[in-house]
């Protein structure tokens, strides 16, 4: 049976599938972007530093505002096939369709404040970000054969990042930030209330009446449908270091801490009028609340920057999610006759790497481009069409234009490529779905900075 929340926090993986691991988004900075994020947290200049690495924010002399967004084209199309009644003699081919294009084109932005003190104070800098670390949204077709394991899923994780950074040496400088998150949930798919009248031994004679094929009763003759939404609010902290042992190299760490959230939400059910009756008796399938426990992953980032020369810099990365946070989701309806439901997951810790370089053409211009690989913290036997996660590569390039003395404009690509076809095989709800997708994201960023 449908399980309200547990589809919500699964509507959250949902969102990442084919550009950060998992439903990660790393997109908070389009200089970054343009090198495959490689020097996120150690490359000077770039005010997202504010949530990739606060300690960074003591390399600024000036007050600095930047504005980022990135317009994530998402392609994601499933090719396969199903059975309703799975397992049972009145096992059937799924109708419907492969459900389209499930990805979207949809806008990632993302703002920071860095602001140096003087004075007793010179020593300190703050800042302020608003960022979307987690989420995107995807949506199939409303009639396609995979309707019963998900139809849309629309999700935000919103980010406030207050930091400060303390300059401790000439060459070192360490730095703290609060993390304010809020997750907003939507989701949707169809219920097929006909193959669990037909699984369920009292109501079982009724797939029979007059039979299974003329009768009103049986798979795929009464869907359903539910649509869910759920919130919450929560506190996170993240710290980082910086270290300049040269004039040309700088070294970032930075940690991320996970952020607990406690789900709350509404379950919003669509009931046929032919098995309303049947389902009225049993109390379930009505309008409820309930609630689960999320707990987002924790993140450490490696960074390194090198001024090769005058106009030459090379930058590499490497960041490990811990995403066996993510091993079950259990939910708890408002509704006492509505049992528990637990979604295991038993995903595993994964890396990201890159490389990536930038370099000076003149006091106006500067290129960049960089490479890197994402790994999938899902296997295959826990790949649902919310999840058909996958290892991708990152390529990308972009550009700087020094538009004034205080102005500086950039702009970069990035394709996203996933290597093999996630494939898909998933019982749930009564049905079977087995098939492959075929994926992949370009990313169009564009940022601005003014300092003053």
């Amino acid at each position: 049976m449908l399980s309200a929340l547990a589809l919500a926090i699964a509507g959250i993986a949902a969102a990442g599938a084919a550009h950060g691991s998992a439903f990660e988004l790393r997109e908070n900075s389009v200089k970054a972007q343009g090198r495959a994020m490689a020097g996120s947290a150690s490359a000077i200049g770039d005010a997202s530093v504010v949530a990739n690495n606060p300690a960074m924010m003591s390399t600024f002399d000036a007050r600095t505002f930047q504005f980022d967004v990135t317009a994530i084209d998402l392609s994601f199309e499933f090719e396969g096939s199903g059975t309703a009644a799975a397992g049972s003699p009145l096992q059937q081919p799924l109708t419907g369709g492969d459900g389209g294009n499930a990805g979207d084109l949809t806008p990632v932005p993302a703002m920071s404040l860095i602001v140096p003190l003087s004075g007793d104070f010179e020593y300190l800098t703050l800042g302020a970000m608003v960022s979307v670390p987690f989420g995107l949204a995807t949506e199939y077709d409303p009639d396609w054969m995979g309707r019963y394991h998900a139809v849309e899923s629309d999700v935000r994780v919103i980010d406030l990042t207050l930091a400060a950074s303390l300059e401790l040496t000439e060459r070192v400088s360490a730095g703290f930030g609060l993390i304010v998150q809020h997750s907003d949930v939507t989701l949707s798919n169809a219920i097929d209330f006909g193959s669990s009248l037909c699984a369920n031994p009292a109501t079982q004679p009724l797939c029979f009446q007059p039979d299974p094929v003329t009768g009103p009763y049986g798979p795929q003759k009464n869907d359903g449908f539910a649509e869910v939404s759920g919130t919450d609010t929560s506190i996170g902290w993240t710290i980082g270091l910086n270290m300049r042992p040269i004039d040309t190299l700088s070294l970032g760490y930075a940690y991320r801490s996970e952020v607990k959230h406690e789900v709350e939400g509404d379950a919003d059910f669509t009931v046929p009028s032919e098995v309303a009756p049947i389902l009225a008796a049993t109390g379930q399938f009505v309008d409820t609340e309930g609630g689960a426990t999320l707990v987002l992953p924790a993140t450490h980032t490696f960074s390194a920057t090198w001024q090769a020369t005058d106009r030459l810099s090379l930058m590499g990365e490497a960041r490990l999610t811990k995403w066996r946070s993510m091993e079950e989701v259990r939910i708890q309806f408002g509704n006492p006759l509505q049992p528990d439901s637990v979604e295991n997951y038993n995903w595993h810790d994964s890396w990201f790497y890159s490389i990536g370089a930038e370099y000076a053409l003149n006091d106006r211009w500067t290129l960049r481009g960089g490479v890197g690989r994402d790994e999938s913290p899902v296997a295959f036997q826990h790949r649902t069409p919310r999840m058909p996660d996958e290892d991708r590569t990152w390529f990308a390039i972009g550009a700087t234009w020094q538009a004034t003395e205080n102005w500086d404009i950039t702009g970069a690509y990035t394709r996203i490529h996933i290597g093999d076809d996630p494939e898909l095989d998933i019982v749930g709800g009564g049905a079977r779905l087995t098939g492959a997708y075929d994926g992949g994201a370009n990313l169009f960023g564009v940022s601005a900075q003014y300092r003053f």
